[in-house]
């Protein structure tokens, strides 16, 4: 075959090789395909026309291709082979290139010029195609070798490039293991040194724990040598104090008694008691109030409400019963005299002491003015029982019966005395 015809050949099968996709090119061709498209047709020469001679499938590919692109070219078969074809060959020789695809004669389609180049004789053109066929197989391999090392050099690069990123991230990773290990070194230290002194921390607070132990030990034991020592003592005047009072009590022949007269209220044996002197001091004078309620047994009767609106006359009823009846109780303190204090009371209304050293009385169905009067005559004769009211009636009553009577602007004197 004339080269000229062979070439436009490879390059029809070059073009449709580019074309083609890879599930479907030949396994010789793989390595032509991926060669760049203007060297795929003469790096690749030589695998190209093995295939157009020797794959069926795919010559019957390259024919498609070609009577597709050359719907014209039937035409020129009976032409004078001197045009030129689309493709820039001579329209006779892409007659005979179509004519080899499809299986039939292209010899007396060859042009005039390509045909005189068979007249050099048999010999010579078969010398000169081998000779032809082994440049192209040359020149194929050193296209797929040219190919292969660029693709290992590019292999090559990037496996540099992923070996210094590898090192690169080595480095790094040295860096940061160094630096953790620095880290963890420190914290362990650290934690070692926390858990050293949590340790002391602890066995100090076990030695303080045992010694507050034996110290709490040492005190309840002192403390119940205490209280035994103490309820021994206490144990031992009682009951001195009992059997002398046993003893009293047999020798005089005393009857038990179980209240005082205030809390019976009895009614009062008749005649008219006489009362010590005040040693000269004026009714009105506070100081008389001390000296009535040093006497032994002393009874200070109260009329509340009299003397609580004297002395707090702008406070509420409940205000003034607290204050009168706290300062009876600090009055009465030294002395150790009895205190009753008197209040009206409402039907149904009972009140409690505010303080357990001063009786506190409402008057219930009567006045806390009968009421005084009942606790006055409920005495017995000659015990020195001191009545303040400023009510004249009252005064009048109980001083028949041989109380004292002082006004009310006299304890309030002394209440605020101290």
């Amino acid at each position: 075959m004339p080269e000229a015809l062979r070439a436009l050949l490879v390059r029809v099968a070059a073009d449709v090789l580019g074309g083609t996709e890879p599930a479907e090119v030949p396994a010789a061709l793989q390595a032509v395909r991926r060669f760049a498209p203007r060297r795929r047709a003469s790096a690749g020469a030589g695998p190209l026309w093995r295939a157009l001679r020797d794959d069926a499938a795919f010559r019957a590919r390259v024919a498609r291709a070609w009577a597709a692109a050359h719907e014209d070219v039937g035409a020129a078969e009976e032409g004078s082979g001197d045009d030129v074809g689309s493709g820039g060959a001579p329209a006779g020789l892409e007659a005979a290139a179509a004519a080899w695809l499809a299986g039939r004669a292209w010899q007396h389609l060859l042009p005039a010029v390509v045909g005189e180049e068979e007249v050099a004789g048999p010999g010579g053109n078969d010398r000169v195609d081998a000779l032809r066929r082994e440049v192209e197989q040359l020149r194929a391999a050193l296209g797929v070798a040219r190919e292969d090392e660029r693709a290992a050099r590019e292999e090559v690069a990037a496996l540099r490039r992923e070996l210094r990123r590898l090192r690169s991230d080595a480095d790094r990773a040295r860096s940061e293991a160094r630096r953790l290990a620095q880290e963890a070194a420190a914290d362990a230290s650290r934690a070692a040194q926390e858990r050293s002194a949590a340790a002391e921390d602890v066995r100090r607070a076990q030695e303080d724990r045992r010694a507050a132990a034996a110290e709490r030990s040492a005190a309840r034991d002192q403390a119940r040598t205490g209280r035994e020592l103490t309820d021994a003592r206490t144990r031992l005047l009682l009951d001195t104090l009992v059997d002398a009072a046993a003893g009293l009590r047999a020798e005089l022949a005393l009857p038990p008694v179980g209240r005082g007269p205030a809390d019976l209220v009895a009614p009062a044996a008749a005649g008219t008691a006489t009362r010590p002197t005040s040693r000269g001091r004026s009714v009105d004078d506070p100081a008389l109030v001390d000296d009535l309620l040093r006497m032994p047994r002393a009874h200070l009767l109260v009329d509340g409400y009299n003397v609580s609106k004297t002395a707090w006359p702008a406070l509420p009823l409940a205000d003034q019963r607290r204050l009168l009846v706290d300062a009876l109780a600090h009055l009465s303190a030294p002395t150790g005299a009895e205190v009753t204090c008197c209040f009206d009371g409402v039907e149904g209304y009972a009140a409690q002491a505010a303080r357990r050293d001063v009786r506190v009385l409402f008057s219930a169905g009567e006045t806390a003015d009968d009421l005084l009067r009942r606790l006055v005559a409920a005495e017995p004769p000659g015990r020195v029982l001191v009545v303040v009211t400023s009510d004249r009636e009252v005064a009048h009553d109980v001083e028949a019966d041989g109380a004292w009577v002082l006004p009310s602007a006299v304890l309030v004197a002394r209440l605020r005395r101290r």
